[in-house]
């Protein structure tokens, strides 16, 4: 499957719920995804995960094609924002297993197939 973000991004709107992430809200859909985002992003579509730390968290986002790629920056802007942007993103090289860590299985499961059936 070839990565289009514009299209990846519409169908992540959708795709996202409580079943991918108990942060989320209909006001701020990407709240809380980062993590089982980027790793299923990862596995889809290839690219290297990186991160960004914030006071006793990380924010994972992807590269793709060599272009940084942070799907759910939507989450700094709407209400609810836990956080405000990385400023600067500090692009730590991370992998797929460091954002899954702590994420249960079904979060990520939930959040590939609804985002499968959205890209179909």
């Amino acid at each position: 499957m070839e990565f289009d973000e514009d299209r990846v991004r519409v169908a992540l709107e959708t795709a996202w719920s409580l079943d991918t992430a108990k942060q989320w809200s209909k006001e701020n859909p990407a709240n809380g995804q980062c993590n089982v985002t980027s790793a299923v992003i990862h596995d889809l579509f290839g690219g290297e995960v990186l991160r960004t730390r914030y006071p006793g968290v990380w924010h994972y986002y992807n590269r793709i094609g060599g272009r940084r790629c942070d799907l759910t920056d939507s989450q700094f802007v709407r209400p609810d924002a836990r956080f405000a942007a990385p400023d600067p993103y500090e692009d730590e090289l991370s992998d797929r297993d460091a954002a899954m860590d702590g994420i249960p299985q079904r979060e990520y499961d939930a959040l590939k197939a609804a985002l499968l059936d959205q890209l179909s």
